[in-house]
């Protein structure tokens, strides 16, 4: 993880990981490393939308890639982006799940439905899925919580 950096008058925290493929112990690592990161960011459920969205990013990249992936948050004091990056050219398609046939089908589901903002970037070897929350504080990273 590397130690924020001054932006301007704002501090932004980041953090970058390289997953290695279908290593699925990347995931809860991933949620840890978010919720470290984040502390108390945002109002309160924010972090935790956070750490739940990035699961789901990271699961969808080693699950449906078989490659390795990259994670890349930047955390500024009023908006939140996390990045993953695979190296499939596939796109993500959101399903519609089915009741009482499992639990997968539902990721981008969640990302559509609790992110403020989230999309599909392709790249000249695969692809990054992102997504964007708002903090919802007027300023300050954390209103002096941390």
């Amino acid at each position: 993880m590397r130690a924020g950096a001054m932006t301007g008058q704002a501090r932004v925290r980041r953090l970058r990981r390289r997953l290695a493929r279908a290593d699925l112990r990347a995931v809860p690592e991933s949620r840890r490393a978010v919720r470290e990161l984040l502390g108390h960011w945002g109002e309160p459920g924010q972090a935790e939308t956070a750490e739940l969205l990035t699961s789901e990013l990271v699961t969808n990249a080693l699950v449906h890639t078989e490659r390795p992936a990259v994670l890349t948050v930047a955390a500024g004091p009023r908006r939140l982006r996390v990045e993953v990056r695979d190296f499939v050219r596939r796109r993500p398609r959101s399903r519609v799940p089915v009741p009482d046939e499992g639990t997968g089908g539902r990721g981008l589901m969640l990302v559509e439905s609790l992110a403020d903002a989230w999309g599909v970037k392709g790249l000249g070897f695969g692809k990054a899925v992102w997504f964007e929350l708002d903090s919802g504080l007027d300023s300050g990273l954390d209103s002096g919580r941390s």
